[in-house]
């Protein structure tokens, strides 16, 4: 054993046990996030024009890309809000437990896919198979969060000093998603107007609201 004291400067370079397994689980979360986000505008191929190309050809070929691109930018938003919502469950968490390790990983598969679905819906916009599949995806991996979401924030995992308030939150955020999810599935279903299901995921915040004003009144 080394006569040493640790380095303060260091706190992490001797941590191990429950507390150490939490972080890891927080920081590889935290890499598949990015990893996916980024896939996503890999996605989005560069035109391929002859040389000497016009330049209407080159505005057709980038007009040709919109589709994609609001694949691109409405995936990256629905990325972004998952790991918000991962990041505010495990802002809760403050003890390990093995119960964490099955819904995380499976969270975790459901974004890692976001930019295959993201690119077959881009590709076939105007398709109702397309859009149907990535929209179900999306309601899968919103039902994933909010089950992730109950571990972090119930006993044992759960910080003691955290509030009932926060937690109760944190779950309505979640069940919104899943309300937007269900509302893009049917609007993908039933309407023929392109980017119609992707525009539906707006009624998120809506969703939230008549979650929150219902909760409060059933409290009262």
């Amino acid at each position: 054993m080394s006569d040493h004291p640790p380095d303060p400067d260091r706190p992490h370079a001797t941590r191990h046990g429950p507390e150490h397994a939490l972080e890891r689980l927080i920081f590889f979360s935290d890499a598949v996030f990015a990893i996916a986000i980024t896939l996503l505008v890999i996605e989005i191929h560069v035109p391929e024009l002859p040389h000497g190309a016009s330049d209407v050809a080159f505005i057709n070929a980038l007009l040709a890309l919109i589709p994609n691109f609001i694949g691109f930018i409405v995936s990256f938003f629905v990325i972004g809000a998952f790991w918000g919502g991962h990041h505010r469950a495990f802002g809760c968490a403050a003890h390990w437990h093995d119960r964490l390790m099955a819904p995380n990983i499976q969270m975790l598969l459901a974004i890692a896919a976001m930019p295959f679905f993201t690119a077959f819906m881009s590709e076939y916009s105007n398709q109702r198979v397309p859009v149907v599949a990535y929209c179900l995806w999306l309601l899968v991996t919103a039902l994933l969060n909010v089950r992730l979401q109950r571990a972090a924030t119930r006993a044992p995992v759960v910080d003691e000093s955290v509030s009932a308030e926060t937690i109760r939150r944190i779950g309505l955020r979640g069940w919104a998603t899943v309300g937007g999810a269900v509302t893009a599935v049917v609007v993908a279903l039933v309407s023929p107007i392109p980017f119609a299901a992707q525009a539906s995921l707006m009624t998120i915040p809506l969703w939230r609201w008549a979650l929150m004003r219902a909760t409060r009144e059933k409290t009262a």
